[in-house]
């Protein structure tokens, strides 16, 4: 057997690491397929740390399921990097957050992690209204008519002139996942043929935007977003990255409103 040289201490620097610029937290639905794709193409940046663990939830996208979320997000929230700073904490669920009301996740999360920015994709959502200056939204969703009359019923409670609604109608969020992006670009384009509107949203995590968002506001001459493209804005904004992102639609050109 040959001899192993021992190089003995080896020097070393420390730089500021992956998350040099930010570092942002994600709460991931454990059903969620989309998210973690989506925020991978939204935010291809040099020193942007993203780190995202799993929260349980049920498949079946129901209010009580839905409500059955809430304490399961502190705990989800202390694997993120224990012990090391986050800018910002990014809640991975339109509905429950609906369903529950923001400052209820706030207060989940802050429970882990105190005074962090926090943001959740409807709060993303009315921020990117506000930054296009929309007031007519059209939604579309993935959602049973359960949860859609309270998509409907927060965002009229929050001053969101929803002007035209549209649904997929699946109960399950393995389901919805599996919606094309050709038949999300069919849904808006329908919409925004038929009504007159200021911007889109696209309520769901698991639906895909991301890849088609500039082609999608080319055609019709609206702003879009959704529940994952509004969110990694969001957190960036948050988190005091300001960067344009070109080709994944006006939002990213934006910052955030005060």
């Amino acid at each position: 057997m040959s001899e192993c040289l021992d190089l003995g201490l080896l020097p070393c620097e420390l730089d500021g690491g992956i998350a040099a610029r930010a570092a942002i937290g994600l709460l991931v639905l454990a059903t969620d397929q989309t998210m973690e794709y989506e925020f991978r193409r939204l935010l291809p940046l040099d020193g942007i740390g993203l780190y995202a663990t799993r929260v349980y939830n049920d498949a079946d996208i129901t209010p009580d399921t839905l409500r059955a979320i809430r304490d399961r997000i502190t705990p989800a929230t202390e694997l993120i990097l224990p012990g090391l700073d986050l800018d910002v904490v990014g809640f991975g669920c339109t509905s429950a957050t609906m369903t529950l009301g923001e400052e209820v996740i706030f207060d989940e999360i802050r429970k882990a992690r105190p005074g962090i920015r926090c943001t959740t994709p409807i709060t993303a959502a009315l921020a990117a209204f506000k930054a296009f200056g929309a007031r007519r939204i059209g939604v579309v969703t993935p959602y049973a008519k359960p949860v859609n009359e309270i998509v409907r019923r927060f965002l009229e409670d929050k001053g969101v002139e929803v002007a035209a609604f549209g649904s997929f109608e699946k109960l399950d969020d393995r389901e919805a996942a599996r919606i094309s992006p050709r038949s999300i670009a069919d849904g808006i384009a329908a919409m925004a043929d038929k009504a007159e509107l200021d911007a889109i949203f696209i309520s769901c995590t698991s639906l895909r935007l991301a890849d088609k968002a500039a082609e999608i506001e080319a055609a019709t001459g609206l702003p879009v977003t959704a529940s994952d493209h509004a969110l990694a804005w969001h957190c960036l904004r948050l988190a005091g990255v300001g960067d344009v992102i070109p080709g994944v639609g006006r939002l990213f050109e934006l910052p955030a409103p005060v």
